[in-house]
């Protein structure tokens, strides 16, 4: 097949990337670079348009599949520029609607368990409508992929476009962004650089934690269903607290550095962790690879990097 990525040099895009090679599949990755690195793909035989989202398409051609995953990820890159941000959920997300509408073909587009909030309802499943608040600092990220949602239904319901949507939930892996200022990358580099580990708030605060391998298997498997849009929940259900993460990292990368304490940043939600039944019956899907295993493989990628 001729697949198209956007935001194909990301973490996660150029991990998608190179899984559809190995499929044998043809891969254009489309990305700006604003917030990922054109090294990631430049090793892989993908095809790179050096293309922003938000400006209207240059003529591609037809793709038989597109993974829209283009929008600045992490607090620090999507706080950067709060209107690009949104601009970039909005604007980016119309503009690849329009192409597939032009062009045919299946789309994914990944939104995010951000869109769930500080959530008032543990785990979170895909009916809960959220808390978010619509005026803080990260809105221009979790409202932006709200509004991106919506779009991409009303395109099914107006267009009969073949949509599939799926929320990830926190993941890491290799060619993660060592400086993307979350916990994952942020608990690592320090640890292997021997600083003391940063806690936002008392560190009580529960994440889960998904290896890239279990997230691209679950995009996969959306990509392959039939008369099912979703949205879905793709993420691990183990939770941890920060603190109790930060201990597995200090237990995986010994040393002589410990923990320091700062202010809680605004909205950070107080819980996180997805209830995937839904992804169990509908894609036959659950992760596989439990934190230790994932976390080993991350730390040499980020050893090697350093």
């Amino acid at each position: 097949m001729r697949i198209l990525v956007t935001g194909g040099a990301g973490f996660i895009g150029a991990n998608l990337c190179e899984r559809l090679l190995a499929g044998g599949n043809e891969v254009v990755c489309l990305d700006n670079f604003y917030s990922s690195e054109r090294g990631n793909v430049e090793d892989l035989d993908v095809e790179i348009v050096d293309h922003d989202v938000t400006e209207v398409f240059p003529d591609m051609g037809k793709f038989d599949q597109t993974y829209h995953l283009a929008c600045p990820a992490s607090p620090p890159r999507y706080q950067k520029d709060h209107i690009f941000t949104l601009k970039t959920n909005f604007q980016g997300t119309l503009n690849v609607l329009e192409y597939c509408k032009e062009n045919g073909g299946k789309l994914l587009f990944t939104s995010t368990s951000e869109v769930y909030g500080d959530p008032k309802e543990h785990p979170q499943k895909e009916d809960y409508r959220g808390d978010v608040n619509p005026h803080g600092i990260r809105s221009c990220y979790d409202e932006g992929k709200r509004v991106a949602e919506s779009l991409c239904m009303n395109f099914w319901r107006q267009h009969g476009l073949d949509v599939k949507i799926v929320r990830i939930f926190n993941t890491y892996g290799p060619r993660m962004d060592s400086e993307d200022g979350r916990v994952v990358s942020n608990f690592i580099m320090q640890a292997l650089r021997g600083e003391d580990l940063t806690i936002y708030g008392d560190g009580g605060q529960s994440r889960s934690f998904q290896y890239i391998d279990d997230l691209l298997d679950g995009m996969l498997a959306m990509m392959g269903s039939d008369d099912f849009v979703g949205p879905v929940n793709i993420g691990n259900p183990d939770e941890f607290t920060i603190l109790e993460f930060a201990e597995k990292v200090k237990e995986m990368v010994p040393g002589e550095y410990g923990l320091v304490y700062k202010d809680l940043p605004g909205d950070d939600p107080m819980q996180r962790c997805p209830d995937i039944s839904l992804a169990k019956e509908k894609l036959n899907w659950e992760p596989g690879i439990d934190l230790s295993e994932g976390l080993k493989k991350t730390i040499e990628y980020f050893r090697q990097k350093l």
